[in-house]
């Protein structure tokens, strides 16, 4: 869990992958599509989707030849109950 957890954040640090994840959480997008709003090379939105990748915060699903991203939105929500569960231990320490 803190290896999840600490890979999560990592992943989240950097603002191209946050926008990434934003995007996807409109709807699921091909590469092109997502390095299509960036002013950055295509390997490099290519690692940034395999970091969100290896943090299993995105998915990836072959049709083809096109990849489609999305938005695993069941491990985001564990990770949110994750930091809102230390904000609580952080206040019963305060109390």
């Amino acid at each position: 869990m803190e290896l999840s957890l600490t890979r999560t954040l990592q992943a989240l640090a950097d603002p191209k992958r946050r926008e990434i994840l934003q995007m996807l959480g409109e709807g699921d997008k091909t590469a092109g599509e997502l390095a299509a709003r960036f002013d950055i090379s295509a390997p490099s939105v290519s690692h940034h989707l395999s970091v969100l990748k290896n943090a299993d915060l995105v998915r990836a699903e072959r049709n083809g030849q096109t990849i489609v991203y999305s938005l695993n939105s069941t491990v985001v929500q564990e990770f949110l109950q994750e930091i809102l569960q230390l904000l609580r231990v952080g206040e019963d320490n305060h109390a």
